[in-house]
């Protein structure tokens, strides 16, 4: 639990530092900037000999999806919202790991249903001014793609780790996620006029930062977290960063927000986790 509380911390100041130190720059290559850092940490460490063929694919795979396409839409949605608002659409996360686990498991409610309709509700709460609001619905719908990705890398690593027959670290095989992740970053960058690509060195520790600590060390103590705790502990903590990072954004980084409308579009969120949890027991 204390490896996903640590991780919690550090993503809730993540927010307000891509939107207010890296405005200006293309977010897919900020993506791949942050991916290709974390994999050459994590590069070292990597022991791939030891796993078969298919199970390194598969954990390629899991990176490409829960970091590489997470990251082009989650940095572009940035574009569109404010970082609180960033924040707080990253709600559905839980409901859809519980989702997703119940497509593998092969098993669906009508629970599930009703949590994302209540959740949805919250956001038009909060945000009723600008429903009609094209960029308001462009960054919405950027970030669901990247929940989606983040939903489905948790669960798809838990079951790929569980059936290693070998049974190495986590250490040993998460460069496969990064450089799954740096790939597909790399694919979307492809566009990038890098030579005309100017970076401020408050720009550059920024990136280093997230790249080493936020991405690197953050989505690896993350999914040892989601490793041994249960699944209603691991959607808590889906969550977690919200209130944190809303606070923060708010409060260090000087957005404003309508507070009686965040907290009430809040609690109809909190009775759409409460909903799934229910659910899951």
């Amino acid at each position: 639990m204390i490896y996903l509380l640590i991780t919690s911390l550090v993503w809730a100041f993540s927010f307000g530092l891509i939107k207010g130190g890296l405005a200006g720059l293309p977010s897919s290559a900020v993506a791949f900037i942050r991916l290709a850092v974390a994999l050459a940490v994590f590069a070292p460490f990597l022991r791939a000999r030891a796993l078969r063929t298919a199970d390194a694919a598969r954990l390629l795979v899991t990176g490409a999806v829960q970091y590489g396409l997470m990251y082009v839409a989650y940095i572009h949605a940035f574009q569109y919202l404010k970082a609180y608002e960033v924040a707080l659409f990253t709600v559905f996360t839980p409901i859809y790991v519980t989702a997703i686990n119940d497509l593998f498991e092969r098993r669906l409610c009508p629970a599930s249903l009703w949590a994302v309709l209540l959740a949805v509700a919250g956001g038009l709460v909060i945000e009723y001014q600008q429903i009609s609001s094209p960029e308001l619905w462009r960054g919405f719908l950027l970030m669901q793609a990247a929940n989606l990705c983040f939903a489905f890398g948790q669960i798809f690593y838990r079951r790929t780790m569980a059936r290693l027959p070998s049974q190495p670290t986590d250490l040993q095989v998460f460069g496969l996620l990064y450089l799954g992740a740096a790939l597909t970053a790399a694919l979307a960058a492809a566009g990038t006029d890098w030579i005309a690509l100017t970076v401020t060195p408050r720009q550059a520790g920024v990136l280093l930062y997230l790249g080493i600590v936020a991405s690197g060390l953050g989505f690896f103590l993350w999914n040892i977290g989601a490793r041994r705790v249960r699944a209603g502990t691991l959607a808590v903590f889906n969550n977690l960063k919200i209130p944190l990072g809303i606070f923060v954004s708010v409060l260090f980084f000087g957005e404003a927000a309508d507070w009686p409308r965040l907290l009430g579009g809040g609690a109809l969120m909190t009775l759409a986790l409460v909903i799934n949890e229910r659910k899951k027991r």
